[in-house]
């Protein structure tokens, strides 16, 4: 499994925003054609490779209608969590962990030790 740091996320994001809206856009190609027999011209990234992608970095697509990510950290307190970020967003500004879902995501920085971050 890879553990993403704060900085590592931020970076990807560009990228990450191109494949979720791809698989995004997929999808809605792929709804409209089948409700109404209409083709439109595919999506401009290969949703399975964008899939691919995700998977290959250990990212979590958790919604590709509202393009909620996850991706898996480690802290120095050895606790596993969750950066999560929503296309949309400019920035990768919220954490999580794994049973809290994206109801429970609070703001970065997770301060280890706070009980909060726990």
């Amino acid at each position: 499994m890879r553990y993403w740091t704060v900085d590592e996320a931020r970076a990807y994001l560009p990228r990450l925003a191109e494949l979720v809206a791809g698989i995004r856009e997929a999808v809605a190609v792929g709804a409209q054609a089948s409700s109404n027999g209409h083709r439109r011209v595919g999506p401009t990234i290969d949703p399975r490779q964008a899939i691919a992608e995700l998977q290959d970095g250990d990212i979590i697509l958790r919604d590709p209608d509202q393009g909620i990510i996850d991706f898996h950290a480690l802290g120095t307190d050895g606790v596993v969590y969750y950066l999560c970020w929503r296309l949309g967003e400019e920035d990768l500004g919220w954490w999580h962990l794994p049973e809290e879902g994206f109801a429970g995501r609070k703001p970065l920085p997770r301060t280890p030790g706070n009980p909060e971050a726990r």
